[in-house]
């Protein structure tokens, strides 16, 4: 689950264990981090992250707030970008010595806990080192993993359909809460004849869509423990992708990987994607036109299947220092000065006293705050679907598989196949 505003869906999702099939960690014990405290009892520890140089400027000075509030604890920082991140971390979990605290996300909890890598900070939340209460729409049970809290939420986003407005506009086409899959279709055709541009840029390869689709059908991605859903159910929706390429619904996928990493709606070639809310700065620095947040189509009117992402912070289980890591924690989540500095880099902030101190001037960040809002007042949002261990390699599996289909590479069927009989031997482990 994505959830950086500094890079592209495609980017996040193909990176999103991309490189975890060869993060073979074995279970270690014993205890790791920086253990530094020094004759006058300060104590460091180490943060890291993936990100951009700019976050890291605004980390930087989130970190000076924290440790003028606490000058008996030191922060030493490491960020890198997505994919070098989890190599890096890999290693260092592998030897023992994994970061204090770090950014993490969703399909990560289960693995890592798996691996004895993970500190379960709930002992910190009754020390009264961590607060877990201030959250908005239940965020505070994100990172809870069978009754072990993992990972605590810094931001949270949700799956939107991003449109270029003046093509919407053009064709007559306008979304409203509640319209249907059906609705959809026929709306992709219209702005296809009516504005000479495909509807959408092709959704087969975004997991989180397909997860709400399977949600809105009484199903899911994933469960607990698997898949949620059959190669029937998979073929269906392949297929139909498929036909809507075929018809031009849809854009053509050799088109949208030639103009990579720039979008398809930004290079123009669709009129809108299906990608996190919070990205949608992206298509702003990207194209020329304006883009604008549109509802997800519905099976029944009503169910989107929709719940709220989040990038975390979770701590090595191996850390000396418990207690300043959920301090530090504790600051970054709920601190109104945090929020000002970050803004929405992570996410619309995930508690609400940060979402109340900072006040987007933007109107593309407007945008995503009105979004997000309505979720939670209209009442759509639903508890996230469980993540089991290898989740982060059969979403990496999902997105080039999907991909090769796109291309011509692959057959539906024998698209099907192999997504299955690779998520088989990623959830066996």
């Amino acid at each position: 689950m994505g959830t950086s505003t500094d890079v592209g869906r495609r980017t996040i999702l193909k990176a999103a264990g991309a490189t975890a099939a060869t993060l073979g960690l074995a279970a270690t014990t014993g205890c790791g981090g920086d253990g530094g405290t020094s004759a006058d009892g300060t104590v460091t520890i180490r943060y890291a992250w993936w990100g951009s140089e700019d976050r890291a400027q605004r980390i930087n000075k989130t970190i000076a707030l924290f440790e003028k509030k606490y000058p008996k604890i030191k922060v030493k920082t490491d960020f890198q970008p997505y994919t070098d991140f989890w190599k890096k971390f890999n290693t260092q979990a592998s030897g023992g010595n994994p970061p204090d605290v770090f950014q993490n996300a969703i399909g990560f909890l289960r693995k890592y806990d798996a691996k004895n890598v993970l500190l379960d900070l709930g002992e910190q939340v009754k020390a009264g080192n961590l607060a877990m209460d201030g959250f908005r729409a239940g965020l505070e049970k994100f990172g809870e993993i069978d009754g072990k809290l993992l990972g605590v939420p810094v931001g949270s986003n949700s799956m939107a359909l991003v449109i270029d407005k003046h093509v919407y506009t053009k064709a007559g086409v306008k979304p409203e809460p509640g319209w249907t899959w059906n609705d959809f279709d026929a709306a992709m055709k219209k702005i296809r004849d009516k504005a000479g541009r495909a509807g959408d840029s092709g959704m087969y390869g975004v997991m989180y869509l397909y997860d709400l689709y399977l949600r809105q059908n009484g199903k899911a991605f994933f469960t607990d423990s698997g898949l949620g859903f059959t190669e029937a159910d998979l073929k269906a929706w392949w297929a139909k992708a498929e036909k809507s390429v075929e018809d031009g619904s849809y854009a053509d996928p050799k088109k949208v990987a030639q103009i990579k990493p720039k979008s398809a709606v930004a290079g123009e070639l669709a009129a809108g994607e299906f990608t996190w809310d919070n990205f949608t700065v992206r298509y702003t620095s990207e194209g020329k036109s304006e883009y604008g947040l549109a509802p997800i189509p519905t099976t029944d009117g009503k169910k989107t299947g929709q719940y709220l992402g989040s990038l975390m912070l979770s701590a090595s289980k191996r850390t000396k220092h418990p207690k300043e890591v959920a301090q530090f924690i504790s600051f970054m989540v709920h601190d109104p000065e945090v929020a000002k500095i970050m803004g929405y880099d992570r996410g619309v902030p995930a508690t609400q006293a940060q979402f109340d101190a900072f006040k987007p001037t933007d109107e593309v960040n407007k945008a995503i705050a009105a979004y997000e809002t309505s979720l939670v007042e209209t009442g759509v949002l639903e508890p996230i679907t469980p993540h089991p261990n290898g989740a982060d390699i059969c979403e990496s599996a999902f997105l080039r598989i999907a991909e090769e289909m796109a291309l011509g590479k692959r057959s539906v069927d024998d698209a099907v196949k192999q997504f299955f009989t690779e998520s088989k031997t990623a959830l066996a482990g």
